[in-house]
C-alpha cells in the first residue's frame, strides 16, 4: 500500500511539465470539482456540477470528483490503514487513491463543495484535504456550501486549509439553501444565485489561469529565488 502511494506521487510529479506546457500554449485551465457530501441527492453537489458546466463555456475543461463514490480510507500520516489485513479492502483503498491522484495530475484549479455540518465542512472533504495538500500550491480555489445559515464558517474553514497549503482562494463563495434554490426536479430557480454561479465560473477560469501560469513559470525559472514557488521546485522536478 505504501509503495503504491509513493509510486502514484512520483507519477503525479512527472506529469506537471505536460500540464505547464498546455497552460502556456492554450491559455486555459482544467477545473476539478470536489463534492464532499455523502448524500446521493446532495444540493452542494448539484450546484457544483452547474458551476463546472459553466466553466466549459470558457474553453476550459472540468470534472467532478464525488468523494462518496470513492473508498478513501481515513488519513494516517504513517501510511497505514486500519484494515490492511483485508486484501479486498486494501484493493478498494488503492483504487480510490489511484483515481484521485490521476485527477490531481490533470487539475489546475479546484471548486470545493460541502454541506454545512454543525458549522463545519464534511469529514470526507477534510479527509481529502489532509491526503492531497501537497498538490494545492499555486492553484486557485472556489467554494460552495449548502447551508440554511449561509455557511460562512464552513467556507472560512476550507479557505484556511487551502491557505495553509499555499493555494489561492476566490474572495467570495457560493452559499445555497437547497429547498429554496432548487425545484423538485433539481433545477436552479434562484436567479440571483444563478448569476453568482456564472460569476464564479468565469472568475475561476480567468484568475485561475493567470495564477497557475505564473506559478509554473516561477517554478521553472531557477534564476528566481524570492517567491514561494521556489519551495516546490523539488516537488515538480
Amino acid at each position: 500500500m505504501i509503495n503504491f502511494i509513493k509510486s502514484q506521487i512520483q507519477s503525479l510529479k512527472l506529469s506537471q511539465k505536460d500540464n505547464q506546457s498546455s497552460i502556456h500554449e492554450e491559455g486555459t485551465i482544467n477545473v476539478l470539482g470536489v463534492a464532499g457530501s455523502m448524500r446521493e441527492q446532495s444540493y452542494s453537489t448539484r450546484a457544483l456540477k452547474i458551476v463546472l458546466e459553466e466553466v466549459k463555456k470558457y474553453d476550459s475543461e472540468s470534472y467532478v470528483l464525488e468523494l462518496r463514490k470513492i473508498n478513501l480510507p481515513l488519513y494516517d500520516p504513517s501510511g497505514n490503514t486500519s484494515d490492511e489485513s483485508s486484501s479486498s479492502s486494501t484493493n478498494r483503498n488503492i483504487n480510490g487513491l489511484e483515481r484521485i491522484t490521476t485527477t490531481l495530475k490533470w487539475a489546475d484549479a479546484f471548486v470545493l463543495a460541502s454541506p454545512d455540518y454543525h458549522g463545519s465542512m464534511s469529514g470526507g472533504l477534510k479527509n481529502f484535504l489532509d491526503y492531497f495538500w501537497e498538490d494545492f500550491a499555486g492553484k486557485t480555489f472556489g467554494y460552495i456550501v449548502a447551508s440554511h445559515e449561509k455557511g460562512l464558517t464552513v467556507a472560512d474553514q476550507m479557505r484556511t486549509a487551502v491557505r495553509q497549503c499555499y493555494g489561492w482562494s476566490m474572495p467570495y463563495n457560493i452559499s445555497i439553501n437547497g429547498e429554496k434554490d432548487f425545484d423538485s426536479k433539481g433545477n436552479l430557480v434562484n436567479s440571483a444565485l444563478a448569476k453568482r454561479v456564472k460569476m464564479l465560473a468565469r472568475d475561476l477560469v480567468v484568475y485561475g489561469t493567470l495564477i497557475r501560469g505564473q506559478f509554473l513559470q516561477d517554478v521553472a525559472n531557477n534564476e528566481i529565488s524570492d517567491t514561494f514557488a521556489t519551495h516546490y521546485r523539488d516537488y515538480y522536478n
